[in-house]
Formats: C-alpha cells, structure tokens, sequence
C-alpha cells in the first residue's frame, strides 16, 4: 500500500484503542493517541496528497501576548478580533489569498473560519489560534490540534511571558516532531532587546530549536491597533518569500512532514505500551475474578462431599423419611406411592420424600448463595488493590459485593433442575429393569430421595451420632435400592448425580462471576497491540 493508505490504517489502529481502565499510562497515552490522530488526519494525509497546497503557517502562543495583533498587523487589516474574546471559546480564523480559498474550503483544517486577504500572497495562510494556556480546556485543545496541523507555527510570546513553562511544552513537541518553527518576541523594551534576545535564542538552542528563526518586536504604541510597520516589516517579508520561492517553501514542508512522519514511532510506541498496561491489568482482574470464583466452586464441592448438609432439617427430614422404616416397607409393598399421594390429598401435607427433597433443596441453595457472596467479596476487595480495579468498582462496592439481584431464583431453578434430573437418572437406571420396574414406578420419588441423600452422604465433618442415623440409615436404604438396581448401583448413581450438581453449580457462579467480567468488556486486547506494531512498522517501510 501506499504511504497515505498506511497512514490512514495506523490513524485507525490509534483511534479503536479503548482506555477503559484507570492505569498509571492511561491519561498521557489518551492524549498521545488523539494528538496522533489528529495530525494523520489533519496534517499528514492532508499534506501527502497535496504537496504543492499552500505553507500553512499557524500563529499561537500564551495568553495576552499579541497573536491577534500580531496577525492583522502582517495584514494591514483587522480580521481577527483581538483581546476581548479572550478567554471564551472562539473559532480560530484562517486567512488565506483569495486564489487559494478553494483549498481550505472542503475544511482541510478544521475547526476554522476562512477569510480571504488580497494582502497575503498565494501559497500562504495564516490561522490566528486560541491560546495554548487559554483557562477554557476547549481552547487549549484546539490549540494543540491547529499547531499539529502546521507547515510552520510561529510562536509569539513576550519579554515577560517567555520563559513560561506551558508554551515550552509545547515547544519542545515542535522539537520532537522536527516542526519547523519561527519565535516572535513581542513587546520588548528598547534597552532589554539585547539582553531578552539572546536569553530567548539560549533557551531556543538548549531545546534542540537553534534553528528557528527569531523575530524581535519592539515594545511600542500600536498605530491603529496594528503594530507599527517598522516592526512587523522584516517578518511580513520573511513570510512573503517563503510564499514566493516553491523551493524555500518545499523545504519547510519537507523539514515538518519529515519530522512528523519520524517521530510516529515514539509516539505510537509510548501508546502500546500504555495500551498494554491496559492489557494487562485487564488479565490480572479476570485472573483475580476467575480465581475468587474458582474458590466458590471448590467451597460448593466441599460443601457436598463434607456432609455437613446432612445436619438440622436435612437430618430430621431424613431420619422422618427412612430412619424407621416406613419407606422401605412401602417401596417393598409397592403401596408408598398410592399412599402418600392419598395422604397428602387428604390431609395437605407434603410426603416424607417432598420434605426430604424440599429440606436438600433449601440446604444447597444456601451452600450457593454462600459460596457466591465469597466469592463476591473477595472479587471486590483484590480489585480494590490492582491497577484499574478500584475505579471500576467505586460507587457500586455494595451491588458487587453480594450476589446479583437474580440470584436466589437461579440458585433455586438451578437446584430443582438438578433434583428432577436425579429422578430421570433414577427411572433411566429402572426401565432396563424388567422384573424391577413396576417396583421402581411406584418409589421413584424414595428412590431419587436416597440417592441424594447418598451425594452428600460423606462422614466428613459429622459427629459420631449423626454418621450412625444418616450414615447408617443411608446404607440400609442403599442394600433396598441395590435390590432393585443390582450391586454398587446407587454408588454410581450418587457419583453421575455428583458430577451433575458441581456442573451446574459451576455454570450458576460462572454468571456471577460474569457481572465482574462484564465490566472489563471492551478493554484492549493483545491483538489490538500488535496491530498497532504492525501498523506503524508499515508506515516505516512505506516512508523508506
């Protein structure tokens, strides 16, 4: 591809990058990246396509020290107003010949008002802009943006502004990036022209702008509100030659575009690494996410195997169901279900099974709410620590450090789901059982019963009195169902059913851990980075 076509992809590659978090590079990178694009967009591709448009010369400088004046004195008119508008936001004026007015009006420099001055030569324009300290942050950025679209940016300061910190900022861009510069000295008292001057040129050289010409305007009364002629004569001809001679003018162009073009790799290099801040610290935010989550889902397998959920209504409601013996009898007799059904119609009361199955239910929902919360808490509290983390959590540390506002009806459908998938495991294992299977149809309900209870039925953090009744009592209704299903059936069972919870109790906190993941969306990316490389590396060879 060409330069331009290049210049264009590497203008887009800058422009896409997304800043979301707050880390240290950030701001100064956003910066970067918009002053980039727009000296691609209003300089370079600009300038590339037309080599032979006019010297674009952008006037600016601090507050008060004469740009207005400064450009209607060169004029011999007043076509910028001067001083009174100063510090509101203004459109810059952008002064051309009247041959030339064609080339500035498909708004090649923009945001401008274009006026046409037969005193002005063709091949020349001068844009009087906002000053570069203006109080009004707008100004100040336009500013920046009209002195990166400039052949050459004459710089007017005074005798007492010109060793301000602001401007010289801005001057030692216009070194880095090798535009081409002239310095204009306003208001300097006859006896301190000398003195001032060579302090300025001092300055200018240790900078690396020794090769910016300087003009001295002396301190004087103004002559209509224009500076007098004496004063401004020498620059007005300077600019008037330089409009005159194609090749003076060329090697103006050629000093600034050479230098901008040049000084796209720091540039573009200083964003990708602040783009890989960003890239980084978005990786240690999902790692701390994902490892926070990773905990729940462990505490929720610990939670089932350890069988603390076999304790207080779990238990009760087991030992109700099959500690005496009444399921095992009914399941035997091939009545229990035609009975319960007859019983809870009658007196409204859910069976054993339902008590059992609604007490496992409310027990596991609980593991995962608190198991969530955890998670939650911890997610919000090494967020607060990392780059990018506390901004993106501030304000909201009380919705992110509990469970979403869905949760207990997810936990809850999540639970239920699982319980009716224990059944059909339970009637799946029953319908090869030919000789079994009407005994089976009539318990399914006990039988998925037993076989949760079997999943959590683990003697780990029970006390000796409580393994003896569910332990004890899961076995006895283990050998009933081993019956029906052969040897080890209920095992297997237990185990698929098992795997089956901690999968959805894993999909369950993966949406929770979504609301965190979700608040890294459209962060940079690695590949955002290397296409940036890859961009400018293009420009490179394309440039030669």
């Amino acid at each position: 591809m060409t330069l331009p076509d290049e210049l264009t992809l590497l203008r887009d590659r800058v422009a896409a990058l997304t800043w979301l978090l707050a880390t240290p590079g950030r701001d100064a990178a956003v910066r970067s990246a918009g002053s980039v694009v727009d000296q691609v967009q209003d300089y370079l591709l600009p300038r590339l396509l037309d080599l032979d448009a006019p010297l674009l010369a952008v006037v600016g400088g601090s507050t008060g020290a004469g740009k207005s004046t400064l450009v209607n004195s060169l004029l011999g008119v007043e076509v910028t107003t001067a001083g009174v508008l100063r510090p509101t936001t203004r459109t810059p004026v952008l002064v051309c010949a009247p041959a030339d007015r064609g080339t500035f009006a498909d708004g090649r420099v923009l945001p401008v008002q274009v006026t046409v001055s037969p005193a002005l030569p063709p091949g020349l324009a001068l844009v009087d802009a906002p000053d570069v300290d203006s109080v009004v942050e707008s100004n100040r950025d336009l500013a920046g943006q009209l002195l990166a679209a400039a052949d050459l940016w004459v710089f007017v300061t005074t005798a007492s502004r010109y060793a301000d910190a602001v401007p010289w900022d801005l001057l030692r861009t216009a070194a880095d990036r090798g535009t081409a510069l002239a310095v204009v000295l306003d208001r300097v008292p006859a006896e301190a022209v000398d003195e001032v001057a060579a302090d300025l040129a001092g300055m200018l050289a240790r900078a690396g702008l020794a090769a910016a010409r300087l003009w001295v305007v002396r301190e004087a009364p103004l002559q209509g509100g224009l500076l007098p002629e004496e004063q401004v004569a020498p620059l007005r001809a300077w600019l008037h030659d330089l409009a005159a001679d194609a090749g003076a003018r060329a090697e103006v162009v050629r000093q600034t575009l050479a230098g901008a073009l040049a000084s796209l790799d720091d540039r573009v290099a200083g964003i990708g690494v602040a783009a890989q801040e960003q890239v980084t610290a978005a990786a240690a935010l999902e790692a701390a996410a994902g490892a926070a989550y990773g905990r729940a889902v462990e505490a929720v397998d610990d939670g089932v195997r350890s069988g603390t959920l076999l304790r207080g209504e779990v238990l009760a409601r087991w030992q109700e169901f099959v500690g005496t013996g009444e399921w095992m009898r009914s399941l035997q007799a091939g009545i229990g279900r035609l009975r319960d059904r007859v019983t809870a119609a009658v007196t409204g009361r859910a069976t054993p099974a339902e008590d059992l199955t609604g007490a496992l239910e409310s027990g596991v929902e609980q593991l995962l709410r608190s198991a969530a919360e955890t998670a939650a808490e911890d997610t919000v509290t090494a967020w607060r620590g990392l780059p990018g983390g506390a901004a993106l959590v501030a304000g909201r540390e009380r919705e992110l450090a509990t469970v979403g506002p869905g949760f207990a009806e997810a936990a809850g459908r999540t639970v239920r789901d699982w319980q009716g998938a224990v059944l059909e495991l339970v009637r799946g294992e029953g319908a090869g059982k030919r000789s079994r299977a009407r005994l089976l149809s009539w318990g399914v309900n006990g039988a998925g019963a037993v076989v949760m209870v079997a999943v959590f039925a683990q003697t780990a953090g029970l006390s000796g009195a409580e393994v003896a009744v569910a332990g004890g009592t899961t076995v006895v209704g283990q050998r009933v169902l081993e019956a029906v299903f052969g040897d080890s059936a209920v095992r297997q069972l237990a185990e698929r059913a098992r795997r089956d919870l901690d999968e959805r109790a894993t999909a369950l906190l993966a949406a929770e851990r979504a609301r965190f993941t979700a608040l890294l969306a459209g962060t940079a990316a690695p590949e955002d980075v290397a296409a940036l490389q890859d961009a400018v590396a293009a420009v490179g060879r394309a440039r030669g």
